[in-house]
């Protein structure tokens, strides 16, 4: 569901806070022009949230390219908020036993804003793997964390929201932006209690997903099993779904939850 505006926003913040999000998008970091292009804000405007960011540590400027780029403060906030994470500290132990079994990349994600929210991941040692970070964001309707969050909510609405406010964009040709076929998609994946994305969001990756429940059986977060299609073949896939599964039941038993 599209948040509502405050009637208290505090309008110089609002646009702090976007500059800051686009900042942390960009690798190479953003400079005056394109921050105030695709913000629609004016240089000046711009110019001097930076200048007070910068002060701040929030953001910092390259000397040589006059970009702008996340600062140290970002780091530390950023840290301190997922160490302080129940839920990542809880979970890990099992992520890394996950990657031990597979030898590929783990990620725990969550549901925000219709939208996956990438909150702990374990790499694997492999030279060829998916580029993925904590605290990135991905589309719903075509990532197998993405599929097991919104298949598993109580709140029917977020389909439709999703639908409706996202929409359903093919990133390859295996997306389903079809929304009747989408919504039979998460009835399979409720059933089959795992989601797969097949070369849906990236060419060249496949991923696993399952849930994870609390005691009252509230969906709190999933994991997924991702990797390249030469390794994460089908067959593979496939033949790790009894692992996923006993994993999504042991993590979801330490919060208490029992079917």
């Amino acid at each position: 569901m599209k948040k509502k505006i405050p009637d208290q926003l505090v309008q110089s913040l609002d646009r702090a806070i976007d500059i800051i999000e686009k900042v942390i998008e960009s690798n190479r970091g953003y400079g005056v022009t394109e921050l105030s292009n695709s913000l629609g804000l004016h240089k000046s405007t711009v110019y001097r949230l930076l200048a007070t960011l910068a002060y701040r540590g929030y953001v910092e400027k390259n000397d040589k390219n006059d970009r702008y780029r996340p600062g140290v403060k970002m780091i530390e906030i950023s840290s301190s908020v997922l160490n302080n994470y129940e839920l990542r500290t809880k979970i890990k132990p099992y992520l890394i036993q996950l990657r031990q079994k597979t030898k590929e990349t783990v990620h725990l994600g969550i549901l925000d804003n219709l939208e996956v929210v990438y909150i702990d991941k374990v790499e694997t040692n492999e030279t060829i793997r998916m580029y993925s970070r904590v605290g990135k964001r991905a589309p719903l309707h075509c990532t197998s964390l993405g599929k097991v969050l919104i298949a598993y909510t109580r709140d029917e609405q977020l389909v439709n929201d999703l639908i409706g406010n996202k929409g359903l964009k093919g990133y390859t040709d295996n997306t389903i932006i079809d929304s009747d076929k989408f919504k039979d998609h998460l009835k399979e994946i409720r059933k089959r209690g795992y989601a797969v994305d097949n070369e849906e969001h990236e060419k060249g990756i496949r991923c696993i997903s399952a849930p994870i429940f609390d005691f009252s059986g509230d969906l709190i977060a999933a994991f997924s099993i991702a990797g390249p299609t030469t390794r994460m073949t089908k067959k593979r896939v496939d033949e790790l779904v009894s692992l996923v599964k006993t994993f999504s039941r042991d993590i979801s038993t330490s919060f208490g939850y029992y079917e």
